[in-house]
C-alpha cells in the first residue's frame, strides 16, 4: 500500500526502454520516500520476465499472464490496471508516453479520479504550501513538463487525490541496473477476477510492426542540423560528416517544418530524446523544445553563424562560422588524422 507503481511494456518478451528508464527513476522515488518500487507486467508467455525487472530494485512484480493480454488490447488491460490500483492504492503510478501508455494512462486515471500529467522530462519529491488553504502537504511528486509550446517549464502537483500519476517520454530518463542479484516478490493476478468477458470482445487477427530505420537512440555521435543549415543540399553535408564519425543524424523541428530531414530525425521536446557521447549542432539557436531533447549529451559542439545563439550556452565547444564551409573541413582533417 502507498508504494510507487510502474507499468511496464513487454513486446516479444522484452520489457520496452521506457520501462527500464521509469523503473530506474521509480527505485530512486522509492528511496526518497522510503517505500516499495513495485512494477506491472501485463501480457502472455511471461515466465521468467522477473530476471529483467528485478535487477532494477522492483520489490514487488505483478504478473498477469493471459494470451488474450498480449498484443495490448485497451479494455481488458484498463481493467486490470485499475482493479490492481484500487486494491494496492499506490502513491505514485508512472507509465511511457508511447502510443500505449497514451491510451492506457488518461482511462486508469479517469477511472480512479485521480489525474494525470503527460509527457515529463522530470519527476522530484518535494513539499507544497497552500498559503490561501493554510496547508503544508509534504513529499509531493513534482510532475516537470515544457508548456505552452516549451517556452516555460510547469512543476505540477496532485495533492489530493491517488495514485500521482505520470507519463514520461523514452530517453529522458536514464537506465540503470540497480543490482544484477535483487530479488523481489511475484505475486500472480488472476484474471478472471479482473476482466469481464465483454472486454476481450476485440480480437486482433494479425499485427504488422514496421521498424524504425534511423537508430538515433544508439548512436554514439550524432549530427544535427537546425533551419540555419540553410538547404536540403547543405543538409546532406551532415550525412557526410555523419558516415565518416559513424554516426547518426538528427533535424530540430525547423529543420523538420522545412523539409530537410524526415519527423523520424526530430530532436526535441515533440521528437526523440538523446544522450550520445558526442552531439554536433550545426545551424540549431537552441531554443528549449530542442534543448530538451539534447542537453545531457556528453560533449556537445555548436557550429552556428550567430555566437549569441542559446546553444552556446550548454556547449563544450563552440565554432562560429558557416556550416558549408566548415563540415567539409572537418571531414577533411578528421580523414587526415586517422590515415
Amino acid at each position: 500500500m502507498n508504494n510507487i507503481f510502474v507499468y511496464c511494456e513487454i513486446e516479444d518478451g522484452t520489457l520496452a526502454e521506457v520501462s527500464l528508464e521509469l523503473l530506474t527513476k521509480g527505485r530512486k522515488l522509492a528511496d526518497s520516500l522510503k517505500c516499495k518500487l513495485e512494477a506491472v507486467v501485463l501480457g502472455s508467455g511471461l515466465q521468467g520476465i522477473e530476471k529483467q525487472v528485478y535487477p532494477y530494485g522492483v520489490d514487488v512484480l505483478h504478473v498477469a499472464d493471459d494470451h488474450r493480454l498480449y498484443p495490448y488490447q485497451t479494455l481488458p488491460h484498463t481493467s486490470i490496471v485499475v482493479k490492481l490500483f484500487e486494491q494496492e492504492k499506490p502513491q505514485i503510478a508512472l507509465m511511457g508516453a508511447t502510443s500505449i501508455g497514451r491510451d492506457l494512462g488518461p482511462r486508469v486515471s479517469s477511472a480512479l479520479h485521480s489525474g494525470l500529467t503527460a509527457d515529463c522530462t522530470s519527476l522530484e519529491i518535494g513539499d507544497h504550501e497552500d498559503k490561501k488553504a493554510g496547508v503544508q502537504y509534504k513529499d509531493l511528486l513534482y510532475q516537470i513538463r515544457p508548456a505552452f509550446g516549451g517556452n516555460i517549464i510547469a512543476t505540477i502537483i496532485n495533492p489530493d487525490c491517488r495514485p500521482q500519476m505520470a507519463t514520461v517520454r523514452e530517453g529522458v530518463m536514464k537506465k540503470e541496473i540497480l543490482n544484477q542479484d535483487y530479488i523481489g516478490e511475484l505475486k500472480m493476478i488472476d484474471v478472471e477476477k479482473c476482466v469481464a468477458p465483454e472486454d476481450f470482445i476485440v480480437s486482433i487477427i494479425d499485427r504488422h510492426i514496421e521498424q524504425s530505420k534511423v537508430n538515433l537512440k544508439g548512436a554514439p555521435i550524432v549530427v544535427a542540423g537546425g533551419y540555419g543549415v540553410g538547404s536540403r543540399e547543405n543538409f546532406n553535408l551532415l550525412y557526410d560528416l555523419a558516415e565518416v564519425l559513424g554516426g547518426e543524424v538528427g533535424a530540430s523541428r525547423a529543420a523538420v517544418d522545412a523539409g530537410y530531414a524526415g519527423h523520424d530525425r526530430q530532436i526535441g521536446q515533440t521528437g526523440v530524446t538523446v544522450r550520445p557521447k558526442l552531439y554536433i549542432a550545426c545551424g540549431i539557436s537552441g531554443q528549449i523544445q530542442h534543448r530538451a531533447g539534447m542537453e545531457e549529451s556528453s560533449q556537445i559542439i555548436a557550429i552556428n553563424t550567430d555566437p549569441e545563439a542559446p546553444i552556446n550556452s550548454i556547449a563544450d565547444y563552440v565554432i562560429n562560422g558557416d556550416v558549408a564551409e566548415i563540415i567539409p573541413k572537418m571531414i577533411k582533417y578528421y580523414r587526415k588524422n586517422t590515415k
